[in-house]
């Protein structure tokens, strides 16, 4: 009787809710409002979930919300609910008085995958977005958000930002600042600007090398083998946007041999055909703009349903690579000693060893198994060149 009563209690405490893929662009409208409009791209990750809850901030004041389900471009339905509601649905932190949009998603968030969603609001905080005297006009809100753009309004030019930051001009004219947050505490962002920006945009001689940094969302994970075997597990996730797409091709960097391969959408769990391809006549019958292959360079291709326009396919590709060159043992020492071209990486180590040395900064976790894990965040446009080493522990 006692079992059953645990047992019905346990099933009732809803599971955390989690997400991930956070990104946030703010667009500041006519300073005299205080308002500036957020588009806020996150994934809900809790498996099973079927309702995600956003915070509305305490002192803004929300309007014009609207939520989309990325995968498909659908509107979601939504509601604005109080605190109370959000804890019993997950989020441990919710008091009564918050005040949280409950998005109900379309359907259960599949295990191991997500529900992207786009929340679409308009908040009024004069504490974040106000005039400083004379012409200036300040930003300075607290971002908890990792990846995050602050678009100024149009005639506006940059006069100062506090964080470091791309700087990067609009299709339409106006000026942005975007900005990865590297560090564990919420970013203490202060923008200022001032009238007497150019309105009309003209094109850059060099907009072609402008790319957005914070916006990549490509992630990277690499599960190391013993380093005896020269091997490692990786995951490589992406979001295909472009109508028309219905493969991806992943060329295997020279040096290296991979094998395992498998592939999924991570919106709904369905698995995806992956097939070997070998030279450069082949890759580039897939892949035209395909550099630095040549008749001995090896690709996978994952195939899938084309992308529909208005939709987007968040996809996982998983292979085992073996790679002499790049990753093994020197003496009893463990050695791994890549490029990382992405925004986001990660490295974990076999099991038994212990972290000596890692040449570029990173965050160190230990998962309950005793793995070491290395998660390297990379806001420049250039590859990061890194070197682990490990010891085995006695």
């Amino acid at each position: 009787m006692i079992g059953h009563l645990i047992a019905a209690l346990v099933a009732a405490i809803p599971a955390p809710q989690t997400e991930t893929g956070a990104y946030t662009r703010y667009e500041l409208l006519a300073p005299a409002t205080h308002s500036f409009r957020i588009v806020y791209e996150i994934t809900a990750a809790t498996a099973g979930a079927t309702t995600y809850f956003n915070p509305i901030r305490p002192g803004s004041v929300a309007r014009d919300e609207h939520v989309t389900d990325r995968a498909t471009g659908k509107p979601l339905a939504f509601a604005e609910v109080d605190g109370t509601v959000a804890r019993a649905g997950g989020v441990a932190d919710a008091a009564p008085g918050d005040r949280f949009i409950a998005v109900t998603l379309a359907h259960p968030v599949p295990a191991g995958g997500g529900a992207r969603l786009l929340i679409d609001k308009t908040y009024e905080d004069a504490r974040s977005y106000h005039a400083d005297g004379g012409n200036d006009i300040v930003f300075d809100r607290s971002l908890g958000i990792k990846r995050n753009i602050v678009v100024l309004p149009p005639g506006y030019r940059l006069v100062a930002v506090n964080v470091p930051s791309q700087v990067l001009e609009q299709p339409d004219g106006r000026i942005a600042v975007s900005l990865w947050n590297t560090g564990p505490e919420p970013a203490p962002l202060v923008v200022r600007a001032r009238p007497g920006a150019v309105t009309t945009r003209v094109r850059s001689a060099v907009t072609d090398l402008l790319t957005e940094r914070a916006a990549q969302s490509r992630e990277i994970v690499y599960t190391l083998n013993p380093p005896e075997t020269h091997s490692f597990a990786l995951t490589h996730d992406y979001t295909e946007t472009n109508p028309g797409v219905a493969a991806y091709v992943n060329i295997v960097r020279a040096g290296s041999t991979a094998s395992a391969p498998s592939a999924r959408d991570l919106d709904t769990g369905e698995a995806f055909v992956a097939e070997p391809v070998h030279g450069a006549a082949a890759i580039r019958a897939l892949e035209p703009d395909a550099g630095d292959v040549t008749p001995d360079t090896d690709a996978i291709v994952f195939r899938f349903a084309p992308v529909a326009p208005g939709t987007s396919r968040r996809l996982r590709i998983a292979e085992t690579y073996t790679d002499p060159d790049r990753y093994g043992l020197k003496g009893d020492e463990l050695v791994w000693h890549r490029s990382f071209g992405r925004p986001t990486n990660a490295v974990v180590l076999p099991a038994g060893w212990a972290l000596t040395n890692s040449s570029v900064p990173a965050t160190v976790t230990t998962a309950a198994d005793g793995r070491v894990r290395l998660d390297f965040i990379n806001p420049r446009t250039d590859e990061i060149d890194t070197v682990i080493t490990a010891r085995r522990q006695p």
